[in-house]
């Protein structure tokens, strides 16, 4: 589908890559992964034809559609939500004003002529293609991809503009979702999701029918959405089968033997040079000394690459605190007319580790900050336990730096005792190195100020730590720091994150906020996401009892004629006129009635057979996967039934007008 052969590709004096072979097969589902800096998104630039190579070729299959979406910087403009999403399918939607034009002729053409059966094969044609684009489904895919992203039905209608510059991401990859290329590029499509939207996301993809690649410091996410790992490492491309925890095995694996390899080969020519110095002189072993001679300088000489350097940062421990740390006593908090949450009732005890999870405006970050005694509670009451020292961690922690500080200075100056040379190893964990840490704040970016303003938190902690989206900026070197210093923390943390591999190795409990509540789960992610699929099928039990007894109950208000009595026809309601249907799309209607009577029977043996295997508890996340599959083939089956319900009772209105007796 495409090749790179022997590529390379240069910033000036820096090397990116060189001499990469690679081939990108339909249907592939990969992972690339690489320190930063090492030239992943420049890769995927040239891939999606935006960039070029300094060095070496690229050639792809004729008509192979290409979908890019990059870290950020898209500014969409000019239409609604809904719209520009719908321009996905301008082909499918050009194809349907034809159709439209095609009908209006026929009204107008004697059904006699030649030119009547030419705009019939010319309908027939447009018709058989929309139908196999599926153009009758657009809008309600539409309608999926964007709540699963994320948007309420309100927002479909805003304006583009109207949104910030994470919200238009969002709107941009749900456009490139929708127009399903045959090679989708995808270049941190989870920065700016919350985790529900990633867990969409993730759904989405493992559904999704061509190849992609993608660029993520989300190990979780690597882990569900990739069946290969491509890594750039010292320059050149490396290749491995499987996920990302794969991945790190066969890396692991792979050193081993790159070593044990250098080393034999070493032992090899050390005997052959070993040889040439002994016989050199020799005239009777001149054969044999040239012999080796020639051998040695055949040899391809195995390079180990540098070895990368483990960074292990632990906090410096805090004085400890009261048993409890605090306490959240009915608490409401509202904005004017909008309220957030109230009636907010829970204990966090020394030690403890709170995820706070939820959709976005959920009001996550809005309990942070009542934590942090930033913003006041509108109602009830938060205390804080003996001897509570708070710290907190903004996603605009940035702001509150100096801006004239140098780097090492001021990390420096927040932890005096810490060696100066440990304080650069941390700095160099967080993407800082060599002259970077000499430089005055204020140059940095916003998000290079907020990775060093996480650095500086970790060298002086205090025992309660609040945390707004601490992995935010950060690779994936950063964040097993970042967790492994919190993990090692004796003190408490609270925290908000979207990094669903960063919460199941940290939390000890889950706050769900959502619907203007806070619920406590024990446990991390994966536990809560078990207790409340369990919650689901318990909703869903009661709620088909309760259904099961209305039906019971109402089977005696039946009118004589077999109707519920709210149903009879209206004695002076006028009666309905039903207008004769083209003969070819009532032909199409009834392959279409055919094709649902085949389909029905097979979607029900389906749920049957999806139903059983719940029973079989394997992991909280195949239950769970399993539960989203139940509820689309559920929902499928009913859109089919409705669907053919409609069908059927059209096609009988038709056979009634063209009866003789009708």
């Amino acid at each position: 589908m495409l090749q790179l052969t022997r590529a390379g590709k240069r910033f000036g004096h820096k090397l990116l890559f060189e001499k990469i072979d690679w081939q990108i097969t339909p249907g592939e589902r990969t992972g690339l992964v690489g320190g930063n800096g090492t030239g992943k998104s420049t890769l995927l630039r040239i891939l999606a034809g935006l960039d070029s190579l300094d060095d070496g070729s690229m050639e792809s299959t004729g008509g192979m559609t290409f979908g890019y979406l990059p870290q950020d910087g898209l500014q969409l403009h000019g239409r609604s939500v809904f719209d520009e999403c719908l321009s996905a399918f301008a082909k499918t939607q050009a194809l349907e004003h034809k159709i439209q034009r095609l009908h209006s002729q026929l009204a107008e053409l004697p059904p006699h002529s030649g030119e009547y059966a030419a705009v019939i094969e010319q309908l027939t044609r447009s018709d058989a293609e929309f139908h196999a684009q599926d153009g009758y489904t657009i809008e309600a895919r539409v309608g999926t991809v964007l709540s699963g992203l994320g948007f309420s039905k309100e927002d479909w209608q805003r304006k583009t503009e109207e949104f910030s510059g994470g919200w238009q991401m969002r709107i941009a990859l749900a456009k490139l979702l929708l127009e399903k290329p045959d090679l989708l590029l995808l270049d941190e499509p989870t920065n700016h999701l919350d985790l529900e939207a990633r867990n969409w996301l993730e759904g989405y993809l493992h559904a999704y029918p061509h190849a992609y690649i993608l660029v993520s410091h989300d190990r979780f996410f690597l882990d569900i959405a990739t069946d290969k790992i491509v890594e750039l490492w010292n320059h050149r491309l490396y290749s491995y089968t499987g996920n990302y925890e794969k991945y790190l095995q066969q890396k692991a694996e792979r050193q081993v033997q790159l070593e044990a390899a250098y080393r034999h080969q070493r032992e090899h020519i050390e005997h052959l040079e070993s040889f040439i110095t002994r016989f050199r002189a020799q005239a009777t072993k001149a054969r044999q000394v040239q012999s080796r001679v020639k051998e040695l300088e055949r040899i391809e000489r195995i390079e180990l690459p540098p070895a990368e350097t483990e960074i292990h940062f632990t906090f410096p421990q805090p004085p400890a605190s009261g048993r409890t740390v605090v306490e959240a006593l009915q608490i409401s908090k509202s904005y004017g007319e909008k309220q957030v949450f109230s009636g907010v009732q829970f204990t966090i005890e020394r030690g403890e580790r709170i995820a706070l999870v939820g959709p976005n405006g959920a009001g996550k970050s809005t309990l942070i900050r009542l934590l942090a005694a930033l913003d006041a509670p509108t109602t009830g009451q938060i205390r804080l336990g003996h001897n509570v020292a708070l710290q907190y961690f903004a996603q605009d922690q940035y702001k509150e730096l100096n801006a004239d500080a140098r780097m090492l200075d001021d990390l420096g100056r927040s932890a005096p005792r810490i060696p100066q040379t440990e304080l650069r190893n941390l700095l160099g964990c967080f993407l800082f190195s060599g002259e970077d840490v000499f430089k005055p704040l204020g140059v940095l970016s916003g998000g290079e100020r907020n990775r060093y303003a996480l650095a500086r938190l970790l060298v002086s902690p205090a025992n309660f730590l609040l945390l707004d989206e601490p992995t935010n900026h950060l690779d994936m070197r950063a964040k097993e720091v970042l967790l492994e210093a919190i993990r090692s923390f004796t003190g408490t943390v609270v925290f908000v994150s979207h990094d669903r591999a960063f919460i199941d190795a940290l939390a000890t409990r889950v706050f769900e906020i959502r619907d203007g509540a806070v619920r406590v789960y024990t446990g991390n992610y994966e536990d809560y996401l078990w207790q409340i699929s369990r919650q689901a099928e318990a909703a869903a039990a009661n709620s088909s009892a309760q259904d099961l007894k209305q039906s019971n109950g109402n089977s005696s208000s039946l009118s004589p004629a077999g109707l519920p009595a709210n149903e009879r026809q209206p004695e002076n309601e006028p009666i309905k006129r039903v207008s004769r249907i083209n003969p070819i799309r009532l032909r199409q209607m009834q392959d279409r009635c055919n094709v649902l009577e085949e389909e029905i029977p097979r979607m029900e043996s389906a749920i049957q057979t999806t139903e059983e295997q719940l029973g079989v508890y394997v992991s909280a996340e195949h239950y769970q996967a399993q539960q989203r599959q139940l509820d689309e083939m559920r929902a499928d089956h009913a859109a089919m039934l409705t669907e053919w319900e409609e069908l059927i009772v059209q096609l009988e209105e038709q056979a009634a007008i063209s009866s003789p007796n009708a």
